[in-house]
């Protein structure tokens, strides 16, 4: 593995903590997105970033710094992609944007360049041939706040190249991720096989009307002893990410999905509640209900 220069293609939620997180490790990182508007949320989110490293790993001043000033940022993509090793694509979790997106990618990318996706719930192989270099194509998934929660799963599709897929296995390694080869394809890796239908179950019972957001997370942290509930976990992914997930199910037919999706835009995403990243989601931040003393108890 010879990775130097690497492309984070998008600078959403997971987009600029995946390049904040290569930057800090010591990699030279093009950011690239669609718009300045959307490159200056993406700085917004870094600067957060700066902040939640120094908090939860005692990182210093001049270490986000240095993370901070290894990053350029681009809209324009074959810019972004000079000379680039690996393209790292997070961009919204719907189909044709991404197929639009490789389409692209392909007619600026030097040839060397290996192409990775951290879709949540797509496969490879739906992107493999459009990329136009299948053997030199992955995905690479992370989990939210990957600084602390560094998983790293790897899983190639039945054409990825053996020399690739262990490339980028020690490329995750070396960002500080605990690396998971996945040997075959599989909707929603590990991770999201078990946590997507998990959240779903959580966002059924809200849309159903059987309980209220605290009382669903109450009922999880008490009985399992885990630190956060399903709507809790929610915000960290961002709503728009299970807006996606249960507009795409709403599209395939399934009425009940629709109803989520619907409930998930009028009441949340329209008024601007996306999650820990705008301060309101299910919960409000920075200091939400289920942080408080007595929170279980009352």
């Amino acid at each position: 593995m010879n990775y130097k220069k690497i492309v984070v293609a998008g600078s959403g939620v997971l987009g600029s903590q995946i390049a904040f997180q290569t930057a800090f490790k010591g990699y030279d990182v093009a950011v690239y997105d669609i718009s300045d508007e959307s490159i200056d949320q993406g700085k917004n989110r870094m600067m957060n970033l700066k902040v939640r490293y120094q908090q939860d790993l005692g990182a210093t001043d001049e270490e986000v710094n240095l993370a901070y000033n290894r990053m350029s940022f681009h809209k324009d993509l074959s810019e972004a992609v000079t000379e680039a090793d690996l393209v790292i694509e997070a961009v919204p979790e719907v189909e044709e944007i991404k197929k639009a997106f490789y389409q692209q990618l392909r007619q600026v990318a030097p040839e060397k360049t290996v192409f990775v996706t951290n879709s949540s719930t797509m496969l490879p192989s739906q992107f493999a041939e459009i990329t136009g270099r299948p053997h030199k194509y992955l995905a690479l998934h992370f989990a939210n706040e990957i600084w602390l929660n560094n998983t790293a799963e790897i899983m190639k599709h039945p054409n990825t190249e053996k020399e690739v897929f262990e490339d980028v296995i020690e490329f995750a390694k070396s960002i500080g991720m605990v690396a998971l080869p996945i040997q075959r394809e599989q909707p929603g890796y590990i991770l999201n096989s078990l946590l997507v239908p998990f959240l779903e179950a959580a966002q059924m019972l809200l849309v159903k009307k059987i309980a209220d957001v605290e009382t669903i997370d109450k009922t999880w942290m008490i009985a399992t002893g885990a630190p956060k509930g399903p709507f809790a976990i929610l915000d960290i992914v961002g709503i728009n990410t299970a807006y996606n997930i249960a507009n795409a199910k709403g599209e395939a037919g399934n009425e009940e999905f629709k109803k989520l999706a619907n409930v998930l835009k009028s009441e949340y995403i329209d008024k601007g509640k996306l999650g820990t990243g705008t301060k309101q989601g299910f919960y409000s931040y920075p200091n939400p209900s289920y942080l408080e003393p007595g929170f279980l108890d009352s």
